[in-house]
This record gives structure tokens, C-alpha cells and sequence, in this order.
């Protein structure tokens, strides 16, 4: 995905996002730039940043990448999440309740 994106010299960054039916959502991309508000860690050579707000509601997460014969997407299991939404794309913790949307 990094030699698509255009370059392998990139972060992928992991945060979390208000909105969804339960009021938080993740989100996933490139990021060619770290912060000073950036924490970064790095698993199997890949680069990953996440911003100082995300963090807390990312404690302990564990992201992996399935393939299966309908495809293949990420998965994200976080212990943290005390609700998730039907559809199970968005989801709130004991502490942060984000911002709930209409579905």
C-alpha cells in the first residue's frame, strides 16, 4: 500500500475520529509529516503515528489486516470500546463519547 501510495518513506497514521452512530470512528492513512503532538511507534517496519488525543482511546488496540475469499480489510479490537454500533464502524469508551450521528 506504501509503494502505491507513491513513496515507502511514510507513516501510517492511526486516530480517532468523532462521529458514527456511537459517536467515535477510527481513521487510517499516510502522513509524510510527524508533529510535535505525535507520538510514534513501529511494528514490523512500518511507522505508525498517533496524535496525543487519539492515544488514550488507542491504549492497548490491535490492528490487523485480514484476507479472506470476500477480501480483505482491516480489523481493529480494542479493549477500551464499551459500545459499538450495529454495523460495528463506530464505538465509544467509559470516558469519551465522541460526537453520535445519525445513521
Amino acid at each position: 500500500m506504501m509503494k502505491e501510495y507513491g513513496s515507502d518513506d511514510v507513516y501510517l497514521r492511526v486516530k480517532v475520529n468523532g462521529g458514527g452512530c456511537s459517536g467515535l470512528s477510527y481513521g487510517m492513512g499516510f502522513d509524510e509529516e510527524k508533529t510535535d503532538k505525535d507520538m510514534e511507534l513501529q511494528q514490523h517496519g512500518v511507522r505508525i503515528l498517533i496524535d496525543e488525543e487519539s492515544a488514550p482511546i488507542l491504549r492497548d488496540v490491535k490492528i490487523d489486516y485480514k484476507q479472506s475469499m470476500m477480501g480483505g480489510g482491516f480489523t481493529i479490537d480494542n479493549p477500551n470500546a464499551i459500545a459499538s454500533c450495529g454495523c460495528g464502524s463506530s464505538f465509544r469508551t467509559a470516558t469519551v463519547e465522541g460526537t453520535p450521528e445519525e445513521c
